[in-house]
């Protein structure tokens, strides 16, 4: 076990020992340190991982949203966490429904302000007492939840120039034509035991 491993689960197991069934437990993933919390423990949880002299994550890299639709609690909301001091890394994992709400850790960590709008505009997922909770990587006007796997490529609305009102108007996505069945076979060699046409040679062998 390397000194970095080791340190991790040292600071896994304090955590733990700290905060005992208030969290889902902590566990070393490809050699970084996974926390997973419900909703409801998680300011007290980022307020200690920032403050403890034994973790000091005092730098949020990033928030992100991940979607298993499959799941009843279908969306993991992910922090990412930096110790300048320890020189150590640190993930906080949330699931959560899509009725549930997540505490905004603005409070804790200001630079995940920004980082909270994304997974709210691109998953939805809401976060109780954020400042300025609304969209900031799609227009105000978008429908929906991009990033969600349920969400159509297509989008629902799309938006042009209209030379008459000299604006941009938005309007119904139309697609030019229904779309076709695909069997999604591969065209090349190898991947499949027999690909498409093979019936043709066949036959032709047949007739020989």
């Amino acid at each position: 076990m390397t000194a970095n491993r080791e340190s991790l689960t040292e600071l896994g197991s304090y955590i733990e020992a700290k905060f005992g069934d208030e969290i889902g437990g902590c566990e070393l993933v490809n050699d970084e340190l996974v926390v997973t919390v419900p909703p409801q423990s998680l300011l007290k949880l980022c307020k200690f991982l920032r403050d403890d002299s034994q973790c000091l994550f005092q730098q949020a890299v990033d928030v992100c949203g991940v979607d298993y639709p499959d799941r009843e609690r279908r969306f993991d909301v992910v922090y990412n966490l930096l110790s300048f001091k320890h020189n150590m890394r640190c993930r906080v994992k949330v699931a959560v429904d899509e009725d549930t709400a997540v505490p905004s850790t603005v409070a804790v960590w200001p630079s995940v302000n920004w980082y909270e709008r994304e997974v709210w505009d691109m998953y939805g997922v809401f976060f109780s007492d954020h400042p300025d909770l609304r969209r900031i990587l799609t227009d105000y006007g978008f429908e929906g939840h991009p990033q969600r796997r349920d969400f159509p490529l297509t989008g629902y609305v799309e938006m042009r120039y209209d030379d008459e009102q000299r604006r941009v108007v938005y309007e119904p996505v139309k697609l030019t034509q229904e779309f076709r069945s695909f069997d999604f076979l591969s065209p090349w060699e190898g991947m499949t035991p027999k690909l498409p046409g093979d019936e043709k040679a066949d036959a032709q062998q047949e007739g020989k």
